[in-house]
């Protein structure tokens, strides 16, 4: 796996090398665009708008207008050069309760991973945030921004998240009713939410519509008919109280059910 970063954790006075490995992936199924005629691919070229001659990946730079068709251009060399020690450092702000940052202001999600010499130190400062529950704030310079960060202990590990400004996050600009709920619709509410409770487990969970997806690739390579399922009857809802009623007489059933024992598939050679 490519080191996405090469930088520091700085905690007061204390310095921890760390490098940083992206933490996500995307599994989604790729599509390509076709000429809807000839099923050819389509290919987008970069042209100049000046001599409308193509233009190779090598020959194009960042430039920044300051006016109307007026530019500076800027390097990646020279970005890295007004970098200091400081920017590249993930300096600690403050440290803040681990359900205190909303899920909003979460971006991007990268592993920790302690450089030379850099592991013991690494490994006190998760304890210590497990312990006392507690996530770091900070912020360091991420390629031509500088970005707020949290660091978050895990029982694995140290994850690191990016997070957002204010300024990025859209409020809602849409006015809707809150109607009001009587206490015993939200007795019987909270009692189906404590009815379907359950420890989050990841591996439990899959894209299943991404199955269907593969199945209908495999359907179409086959030259078979794509088949529509049949839709599942859900009802409309007349009355919210007799609703919950249902639901909850539904979790409980299912709760009282015996678990069944998972059996593992075998992985393909490509997943192995």
């Amino acid at each position: 796996m490519a080191i996405t970063q090469k930088g520091a954790i700085s905690f007061g006075l204390v310095y921890i090398p760390v490098n940083l490995y992206t933490a996500t992936q995307d599994s989604d199924i790729s599509f390509n665009q076709l000429h809807k005629a000839d099923k050819s691919r389509i290919r987008y070229k970069k042209v100049c708008a000046h001599c409308g001659k193509e233009v190779k990946n090598e020959d194009i730079v960042r430039g920044y207008q300051y006016a109307k068709d007026q530019y500076v251009v800027i390097t990646d060399e020279e970005i890295e050069k007004i970098k200091t020690e400081k920017d590249r450092t993930i300096t600690i702000l403050s440290f803040v309760a681990l359900d205190e940052i909303s899920p909003l202001y979460y971006d991007k999600a990268y592993h920790a991973v302690p450089q030379k010499g850099g592991g013991k130190a690494l490994e006190l400062l998760r304890k210590a945030m497990l312990r006392a529950q507690r996530a770091a704030l900070g912020k360091s310079v991420f390629g031509s921004s500088e970005k707020m960060l949290v660091i978050l202990p895990r029982e694995d590990g140290v994850l690191i998240q990016t997070l957002l400004y204010q300024a990025d996050i859209k409020e809602i600009d849409v006015d809707y009713e809150r109607p009001s709920v009587t206490e015993a619709e939200l007795d019987m509410a909270e009692q189906l939410i404590k009815g379907m409770e359950a420890p989050f487990e990841p591996e439990k969970y899959k894209d299943e519509f991404q199955e269907k997806l593969k199945s209908l690739i495999a359907d179409k390579i086959a030259g078979k008919a794509v088949v529509a399922p049949k839709e599942e009857k859900t009802g409309v809802v007349l009355d919210l109280m007799e609703a919950l009623k249902a639901s909850v007489r539904s979790a409980q059933k299912s709760a009282s059910k015996p678990a069944k024992t998972r059996t593992r598939t075998p992985k393909s050679r490509k997943e192995a």
